[in-house]
Formats: C-alpha cells, structure tokens, sequence
C-alpha cells in the first residue's frame, strides 16, 4: 500500500498536539509523510501581563512538540493571533493553496466550525475552500478535530456541535501525544481545567470508550473520496 501525505493545518502551535497529536504519531509509524502548518503565532493578542513567553519561545516549543511526532516538515506562519477574522479570508486560503500545491496531501486534518476560537473556525473555513474537490484536487480524506478548551466551549445552542463519526485508534500513541503536549508547558493548566494533561488524557480514553478501544481521537468526517 502507498504511503500517505498528511497534512495537518491549524491555527495556533499546541492545536496540532491537542486535535489530532496521537494520530500524527501513528500516521508515522505506518510511514506516512507528515507536514504540520501553523497559520497564526498564538502569543501576540494577549497582553502583557498574561504574556508567558515570547514569540521565538513558542516557536521553539513548536518545534519540540512536533521534533517528538517526528513530523516530517512543520511550517509556521505568522496571521494575527485571535484576529485572523480582520484577514481577507482569500489571503488565507491562498497560503494553504501554496502549500497544497507543493506538497499534494491524501489526507488534510483542521479544525471544526463548531470552535468558539475564531482563528480555528477561519481556518477551518479556509482549509475546506483550498480542498475543495475539483479536477486534480490530491486531497481525498478531509478530517476535522476537536480542540480541549476551544470545541467543548462553543458547543452552545446557537453554534454548531461537535458530531464525531470518525475514530482514530491512539491506544499505542497516547504517550507520545502527551509527552508533545509536554513541550507547550506554559499553555498548560491544572486539572480541572480542560487544557491540562488529565483532561486531555481523559477525553482520549472517553472518545476510545465511545470506539471501543484504549484510547481514541475523534472527528467529523469532511469528505472521503475512494
């Protein structure tokens, strides 16, 4: 069977780990190629009391956390934090295009809508329109994941919800995701807070309850084409 190019687009460093880190880790495992695009810095919106680190520090983290997926290539952007809404959406489409083009991905894994972040919901947003299935479009499996503290959190009566149909098995990858989750320790809370290493532990071994194994990512299923 012919290894896979995955690619995996989101808007902030720790979303890839958070989303679908355990499933980065098995697509390795199996050989597949995998690129992580990280669309906005995720520091420079926040003020200067609450600034932990600065921009070159969450770049470095991004770096480990994915160096530890043992992602192939991982290319960082620099949209606006929590202001990629002030962006002409084409703008950002045309940035995941270049990439497309370069990199022909089978497989593309972004955010849902139902995100109460708005950079996630732009992504997500753009990351449909460049993937759209025209002639010659490589992508034919479209995945989007969940966010601990982003998903849960815009599941409101008015918004989308978030409705899984696709189960990624993460029983054997946990630990890694965890361990990447790691390297992005200044974004990390204490439990009970959805965004600790617990929460995230337990939403696995609850989505691989709703699946019937170990440890589980969940999704909705975009498109798949065979």
């Amino acid at each position: 069977m012919k290894n896979k190019q995955v690619l995996v687009i989101v808007a902030h460093p720790d979303d890839e780990v958070l989303g679908c880190g355990g499933t980065i880790a098995k697509h390795k495992n199996i050989g597949d190629a995998v690129t992580v695009l990280i669309m906005a810095d995720g520091v420079n919106s926040r003020d200067e009391s609450l600034k932990r680190e600065s921009l070159d520090e969450r770049r470095s983290c991004a770096q480990q956390a994915n160096d530890i997926l043992k992602v192939d290539d991982l290319i960082l952007l620099s949209y606006p934090d929590n202001k990629m809404d002030t962006v002409p959406l084409l703008d950002v489409i045309k940035s995941i295009e270049n990439v497309l083009i370069n990199l022909l991905p089978d497989v593309v894994y972004t955010h849902s809508l139902s995100d109460l972040n708005i950079d996630h919901c732009v992504v997500h947003n753009a990351s449909i329109t460049a993937c759209r299935a025209v002639p010659g479009q490589s992508v034919n499996q479209l995945l989007f994941f969940e966010v601990p503290s982003s998903t849960e959190m815009g599941n409101s009566p008015s918004s989308n919800i978030f409705n899984p149909n696709w189960f990624a098995d993460i029983s054997d990858t946990l630990d890694v995701k965890l361990k990447a989750l790691s390297a992005y320790e200044k974004e990390l809370h204490e439990f009970p807070h959805p965004r600790s290493l617990t929460a995230v532990e337990c939403l696995a071994k609850w989505r691989g309850a709703c699946s019937g194994v170990l440890a589980a990512e969940a999704f909705e299923l975009g498109r798949k084409t065979v």
